[in-house]
């Protein structure tokens, strides 16, 4: 699914977001397999991860304890090199890019759950994100971002037993609880870009609720 699009389509860059627990990467391969079908390429990636770096960053920002603004760091040095070395080649060939979380996860697991500066933190994300275009510079964003949204309490349920936890997952509920409210205020302040996807439903509802937010955008026919 990775070789090159060379048909003139634009790239097309969609973001999966939502807490621990919301269900969402179940649904990022049937999305991958759906725009195969009607001929595009995708490439599949995640955050923090994507390239040989960013995943030995992941690594760290997962296990290794550290304060909100190392975590904050390590995270958007991840993002840099995963949007030079993977994201921004992927949609110059014209390729779906899907990606399993992007800066709003910033937002809502340092900035809500850690109480991080947020002004910092949108600083490095006009910082890290700046892409240089001959028609301008601009901060690179989703085309779109499905936000898988659920209660905090269900997500744990769902989550309790099912593998051992890294340190975000192992949080409390209050914690998520932060979590979602600053998703929620990322929705809010750019409600374009989001597609409020209900994750408390069935597997196939919530999979039709997707697909309803692909081609209302023309994304999917």
């Amino acid at each position: 699914m990775e070789k090159s699009q060379t048909n003139g389509t634009r790239g097309l860059f969609i973001s999966f977001e939502g807490i621990d627990g919301a269900g969402k990467s179940t649904h990022i391969d049937a999305l991958a397999q759906a725009f195969c079908v009607q001929g595009r390429v995708v490439k599949l990636t995640r955050e923090p991860g994507g390239t040989v770096l960013a995943e030995k960053l992941r690594a760290l920002v997962l296990t290794a304890s550290m304060d909100a603004m190392t975590e904050a760091l390590l995270v958007f040095a991840a993002r840099r090199d995963h949007l030079q070395q993977v994201i921004e080649p992927a949609l110059a060939q014209g390729l779906v890019v899907l990606c399993d979380r992007f800066t709003d996860a910033t937002f809502a697991y340092q900035g809500g759950g850690r109480e991080f500066s947020l002004e910092t933190l949108t600083y490095l994300e006009q910082l890290v994100q700046t892409v240089q275009a001959p028609r301008g510079d601009f901060v690179r964003q989703p085309d779109l971002t499905l936000w898988f949204d659920l209660a905090p309490e269900i997500a744990a349920e769902r989550l309790a037993g099912a593998r051992l936890p890294d340190k975000f997952e192992a949080q409390p509920v209050t914690f998520f609880k932060k979590v979602a409210s600053a998703y929620a205020k990322r929705c809010e302040a750019d409600p374009t870009r989001f597609a409020v996807i209900a994750a408390n439903q069935s597997r196939e509802q919530v999979w039709r609720d997707v697909l309803i937010a692909l081609q209302q955008r023309a994304y999917l026919s």
